[in-house]
């Protein structure tokens, strides 16, 4: 018995130092970033990037493979049933990690089967609404009138259980409010229509509402964060107009297999702060809407699990079943 415990322990001791081994030795081939949505995007365009500067920094081709559909599910399959060796890596939303779960039923557990990396950036949401079909010039203002004519108004979304959807969903639910939502495929369509007047208001990409705000196309009336916006330092934040907590932030980031080896996993996120840090790459992800983060895994882990009870709260709110 006592050579049989021996030789477990030593058998443990060698594959724990040859897992070291591979991780010091990490990449030693092309890393595939599977990333859940169709190329052009802002989220591909920035993971695009992250893979150009990852790639540059490591000595090793970090490859973006789109697997759209499903709302992140097919993607987030490819991934947990990937080896756990550093060379399949997740580039994810809220969408696929905090508020998927909560709507479908999925074969896999984000929260146990993926770990995480990075938060590589993030973007900001502003409350907007096309001044001809909703004339109001403050948060307040916009309440007065939504909150007079129940049922009357609508707003536009990126489809269901997008942050744009959830985002206002919380908004009407803490202030009691009554609008009626109509759902895009895509921000961008759901945007269009609120500058051209087809629909008054809606959650839209801070850095495309800051621009048709100049442009004299839609009023920006709040950002979604829990920090006012150095663009826009006289535009107030949802929780300054009556709604304490509220920050609703895009993030983008990375996320692996959940076995992957804590010294592969570090390198990453090291590499990613760093990144950050670099005007370039900066300057990047500023034309795309975006501002850089580059936290830790413990960091990302966090913002992660103060999210869930939020959404869930939301998704109950806005009748998004589970099935």
């Amino acid at each position: 018995m006592k050579i049989k415990i021996a030789a477990l322990i030593g058998s443990l001791v060698l594959c724990c130092a040859d897992r070291g081994a591979e991780a010091q030795s990490w990449p030693e081939r092309p890393v595939k970033i599977v990333v859940p949505f169709a190329p052009g995007g802002p989220s591909d365009a920035m993971a695009r990037v992250t893979a150009q500067h990852l790639g540059a920094a490591l000595g090793q081709s970090f490859i973006v493979e789109n697997q759209a559909g499903a709302g992140g599910a097919i993607a987030g399959e490819v991934v947990v049933r990937a080896p756990a060796d550093g060379y399949t890596l997740y580039w994810v939303t809220p969408g696929q990690v905090t508020i998927l779960p909560q709507i479908v039923k999925l074969s896999y557990d984000p929260m146990k089967d993926l770990r995480p990396i990075s938060i590589v950036a993030e973007n900001k949401f502003g409350l907007v609404v096309n001044p001809k079909s909703l004339p109001v010039k403050t948060i307040a203002e916009f309440i007065d009138r939504v909150r007079s004519q129940p049922g009357y108004y609508s707003y536009a979304y990126a489809g269901p259980g997008t942050l744009t959807h959830l985002a206002m969903e919380l908004f009407a639910h803490r202030l009691k409010l009554s609008m009626v939502g109509i759902a895009y495929k895509g921000i961008a369509p759901a945007f269009t229509d609120v500058v051209a007047g087809h629909v008054p208001t809606m959650f839209a990409s801070l850095a495309d509402a800051i621009q048709q705000d100049k442009a004299g196309a839609i009023r920006l009336l709040a950002v979604s964060a829990d920090e006012r916006s150095n663009e826009t330092p006289d535009v107030p934040t949802i929780a300054e107009t009556g709604i304490p907590g509220f920050n609703i932030v895009s993030w983008n980031g990375l996320m692996a297999p959940s076995r992957t080896p804590d010294a592969i996993v570090n390198r990453i996120a090291e590499q990613i702060t760093n990144a950050t840090k670099v005007s370039e790459f900066r300057g990047r992800l500023a034309k795309l809407g975006f501002d850089p983060v580059g936290d830790m895994p413990h960091e990302f882990a966090a913002v992660i699990l103060a999210e869930v009870p939020m959404w869930s709260d939301t998704i109950k709110s806005a009748h998004l079943q589970q099935h």
